[in-house]
């Protein structure tokens, strides 16, 4: 399962993905990670039986855990397969068949809504996460 590690300024510059792998022994598998001196975000791929234990720990460093368990949503009705979102998706969601027809694998979507903001005629929605 796909889930997003927000890491406030106040706790940036400390390790507590690194120690709450140590403390649960829990994998994480980072797709995507953005750090400054403000903030930090992760999007990580963890096992669903794991996910409340890695949680618990990074949450007790003071880090918000979300589960993405909703991905993108396509309107194939909408969609005119103009191929937008294929350049500009990091985890490569969308994709053209043999007969250059639009495929979408939602479980590669990290749920960043680069395509949203690309598509021409709004075929793609990113619902909110609880």
């Amino acid at each position: 399962m796909k889930v997003k590690i927000n890491i406030s300024s106040e706790i940036v510059t400390k390790p507590i993905l690194a120690e709450s792998i140590l403390e649960t022994g829990v994998l994480l598998n980072v797709s995507q990670a953005h750090f400054d001196r403000s903030h930090g975000e992760v999007v990580a791929d963890v096992v669903e039986d794991q996910f409340e234990e890695m949680r618990s720990a990074l949450v007790s460093r003071g880090a918000v855990v979300t589960r993405l368990d909703t991905p993108i949503e396509w309107d194939e009705d909408e969609c005119v397969e103009c191929s937008a979102c294929i350049s500009v998706c990091p985890t490569k969601v969308f994709s053209l068949g043999e007969d250059y027809s639009l495929l979408v694998d939602k479980s590669k979507c990290i749920q960043c809504g680069t395509c949203v903001e690309m598509c021409p005629h709004n075929a793609l929605i990113l619902s909110n996460n609880k």
